[in-house]
Order: structure tokens, then C-alpha cells, then sequence
């Protein structure tokens, strides 16, 4: 065992990769927010990260595998952010986690409707999500369908028919 690790448990050591508060919520943001430069990372945070920590995780999550970090060919001083498969990988552990997150937590309408239709949607709408971002992030076949222009779309419908309306634990059991 690498001295570097507390240990071989897989649960730890994705953990010691992507356990701290910030790491998942720039990966989700790379992926449903499709915010690949730094300044929008920074500015179209929901949660309101600090640039020191942004620079910090985009550096950490580069040095393990998880991102790319290329110069973007429309703007030379810009940096463009690209998944790699391993974060690809990562989307039914989002799709869980939202779900989960939806059954036990005060979540919003708007932020949680992603998580709803992943949950719905299954295996089947992860494979197909995970296609498109194989698409854009690593130039492979575009897919079918666009699994993210849906998702996006549900969003913006729910902002339009409820802003602001907070849902609690036992809204989500009965499906809201």
C-alpha cells in the first residue's frame, strides 16, 4: 500500500479523491452546467466558491486523471477544462447521490428536477448522458440525442413555473 493513503479500501480512496467539499460540485458543473473555463466556474457557482479554492480543485482534479486542462482555441488566454472518461464514470454516483439527496434533504424545485429525471430515467438515461459528454470532452461519436439539452429544458421550465419554491423531505415522497 502507497504510503500516501490511509488505505486500499476503494470507499477510501475515492474519498480521499473526491471527498472534500468542493471537488463533486466543480465535476457536476463541468457536467450539467457545461462550464468548462475558469471564470465561469467561478461566477455561475451556485454555492458561491472562492477563486483560491476553484484554482486549487481544478488543479487537484487535473493531477488526478479526473480533468484536462487544454488552451481553448477561441481564446488564447483562456483555459478549457475537459472530463476525462474516470469523471465520466462519475455520473451514476451523481445520479444516486441526487436521488438520495431528493428523498432526504430540503432540495429546491429548480436544482432538483435534474436529479429527478436522472433517477427516473435510470441506467439507460445515465449511458446515454454519459455518450454525449464522451462526445463533447473526448471527441467521440455524437450520440442520438441530447440527454443534456433535456435536462436543461426541464430546468428552465421548473424556473418558469415556480420560482423559488423550496421542496421538503415529504414533498419528494409523493413525487413532486
Amino acid at each position: 500500500m502507497n504510503a500516501t493513503h490511509r488505505s486500499g479500501c476503494p470507499i477510501n480512496l475515492t474519498l480521499e479523491m473526491l471527498g472534500d467539499r468542493w471537488s463533486l460540485i466543480v465535476i457536476r458543473d463541468i457536467i450539467f452546467g457545461n462550464r468548462r473555463h475558469y471564470r465561469e466556474l467561478l461566477t455561475r457557482s451556485e454555492e458561491g466558491i472562492a477563486s483560491n479554492i476553484l484554482a486549487d480543485r481544478l488543479r487537484r482534479l487535473v493531477d488526478a486523471g479526473l480533468l484536462t486542462k487544454s488552451d481553448d482555441p477561441t481564446h488564447r488566454q483562456k483555459a478549457l477544462y475537459s472530463l476525462t472518461e474516470p469523471a465520466i464514470q462519475l455520473v451514476p454516483l451523481l445520479a444516486q447521490m441526487g436521488a438520495w439527496g431528493r428523498r432526504h434533504t430540503p432540495v429546491s424545485a429548480e436544482l432538483s428536477i435534474r436529479a429527478q429525471l436522472l433517477e427516473e430515467g435510470g441506467p439507460a438515461l445515465w449511458n446515454d448522458l454519459m455518450a454525449e459528454l464522451r462526445h463533447i470532452h473526448l471527441g467521440q461519436p455524437e450520440p442520438g440525442r441530447s440527454v443534456r439539452e433535456g435536462l436543461q429544458k426541464a430546468f428552465e421550465h421548473v424556473v418558469a413555473a415556480e420560482p423559488g419554491r423550496r421542496i421538503g423531505r415529504q414533498d419528494n415522497d409523493v413525487g413532486s
